[in-house]
């Protein structure tokens, strides 16, 4: 969250024309900010990273926090969370504008900022092989940060990432993501380093392996082709992403195991 001055909400449900509905008084509600936060996370040497940003101003100055701001008052939020994203991190137009953003939640607690009261819509994404980020406007630097480093957090930035990682992780239950952070040729090891990596649990090799190819579509065996892991054992046979991109049946996280 930038430290931007706040441009307050305008009350008043204006039509096509502009028009306030006659009676209506648009200064009878306390004026507040919408802001967007963003929870961008990636695989980096077998270790989850998020996306931070080094805050340049106050509040917080100095404190590592999440991408993010104000909403200009005529923006959507998601457009919000894609300008902010670009300029606080550096992060090329084209790539941010093809990221796929998902609406997390709404934060609303009336004290999450000292300066006002702030709402904030928070996104959230999990993706591969983005580059370095830069700082920039109010971030005084950025950079991808292990999820068991980064400490304290500004505002209740440690909330949303928390419920971002809850979300990520039951992503790649239902969908085919995990095989993104793999090699175009990958081993099933691999691929379950991904599981075990964003959902912060260790997983039955045999039972995974089962259940990865039990699985319509998630992946394909390369023809002839695999790998020496280490140890004694045989090399292991390589695979490569499947056409589907929904898991049927889920592969779901073990019971009372989640992150």
């Amino acid at each position: 969250m930038t430290a931007a001055r706040p441009r307050a909400l305008e009350g008043g449900a204006r039509g096509p024309a502009g028009n306030v509905p006659e009676g209506y008084d648009p200064h009878a509600f306390e004026p507040f900010a919408v802001t967007v936060d963003l929870a961008v996370f990636t695989v980096r040497g077998g270790a989850l990273h998020a996306l931070l940003i080094r805050r340049g101003q106050e509040p917080y100055a100095g404190a590592w926090a999440l991408p993010g701001g104000f909403v200009l008052p005529r923006e959507s939020a998601e457009l919000a969370a894609r300008r902010e994203l670009a300029e606080e991190t550096g992060l090329p137009d084209d790539i941010v504008a093809g990221l796929h953003l998902e609406q997390l939640r709404t934060y609303s607690e009336p004290d999450r900022d000292p300066r006002m009261r702030v709402v904030s819509v928070a996104y959230t994404a999990l993706v591969p092989d983005l580059p370095e980020p830069r700082g920039g406007g109010d971030a005084a630097h950025a950079e991808w940060i292990a999820s068991d480093t980064y400490g304290q957090l500004a505002f209740d930035h440690a909330d949303i990432l928390a419920d971002a990682r809850e979300r990520v992780g039951a992503k790649l239950e239902y969908t085919c993501l995990a095989t993104s952070f793999c090699p175009p040729e990958f081993t099933l090891g691999e691929l379950r380093q991904v599981y075990e990596t964003v959902w912060g649990t260790a997983l039955d090799r045999p039972n995974f392996r089962r259940k990865v190819l039990a699985t319509p579509g998630f992946v394909e065996q390369v023809a002839g082709a695999s790998r020496l892991t280490g140890g004694r054992g045989k090399p292991a046979a390589l695979y490569r992403a499947g056409p589907a991109t929904a898991l049927h049946p889920p592969l779901l996280r073990p019971e009372g195991r989640q992150t």
